[in-house]
């Protein structure tokens, strides 16, 4: 079992082209020089063609932060895997804020899910419960729902990558501990490997998303169930950002 760890920014509604070419430029010289680890910048879609442009050759990954799961057709203001293939290497789908705010269902997931990896492009999924669910004892439940409806033995063997994220730590500053985080990811993979099989549970790459920062990256990657981190906020900071990457390889190759 080999685990290439996976540390992901998800820079969200944010930066315009300029300021994400600043923000690149100005992680650089300090991710491309970190081994170990692979490393990944979703910034939003206008930026993409030129940051496929001066991030080339590099060591730093490209990935998009949504996707429509047909590829072409009279559906306005979407973007199909296939105009993404050219630039990206990952995209993220099922993110909660697209879930709870736009109304994204499991079963459109799923359809992203296949068009993705139809285009050649690693999805990562992700999932999570809220505050309530979490609170009612019902995490399993909702996290197995989500992995089910999203669990063709394809997308696993094509190289999906699982990003649990608990709703109820996203931009609040709360954060679940290294402990929880493991356990509940281990539960995770103990999930996909009764639908899949124990070699395909153990290579699957599960990471932590939720309020990641400097301060608590190393207590998430000592864990041995925890494969990367989805960071949101951080990775708009070029320091930050490599900070997390840099303590994360660290950790893992300890």
């Amino acid at each position: 079992m080999s685990r290439i760890p996976l540390i992901a920014g998800n820079w969200k509604m944010n930066t315009t082209v300029k300021d994400a070419l600043s923000l690149i430029k100005n992680m650089q010289p300090g991710l491309n020089k970190i081994h170990g680890v692979e490393k990944l910048i979703c910034p939003p879609y206008v930026s993409l063609m030129a940051a496929h442009v001066i991030m080339k050759g590099g060591s730093i990954r490209l990935g998009a932060q949504n996707v429509f799961y047909e590829e072409k057709g009279a559906y306005t203001g979407e973007i199909s895997p296939q105009m993404l293939a050219d630039f990206c290497d990952y995209v993220i789908i099922g993110h909660s804020e697209r879930r709870q705010i736009l109304g994204e269902t499991d079963e459109m997931i799923n359809k992203k899910a296949k068009a993705v990896i139809a285009a050649g492009i690693k999805p990562i999924l992700c999932i999570g419960e809220t505050l309530e669910e979490n609170e009612s004892d019902q995490t399993k439940e909702v996290l197995g729902r989500q992995i089910f409806t999203c669990s063709d033995k394809l997308y696993f063997l094509s190289g999906m990558v699982i990003a649990y994220e608990p709703i109820w730590a996203i931009g609040t500053g709360k954060s679940a501990t290294g402990d929880d985080a493991n356990r509940t990811i281990g539960f995770i993979r103990q999930f996909v490997s009764r639908l899949h099989g124990s070699g395909i549970a153990d290579d699957v790459r599960i990471l932590y998303g939720g309020s990641v920062s400097t301060s608590n990256i190393t207590e998430y990657m000592k864990e041995s169930e925890i494969d990367g981190a989805l960071v949101g906020g951080a990775s708009l900071k070029a320091d930050e950002f490599v900070s997390i990457v840099k303590q994360a390889a660290e950790a893992k190759n300890h």
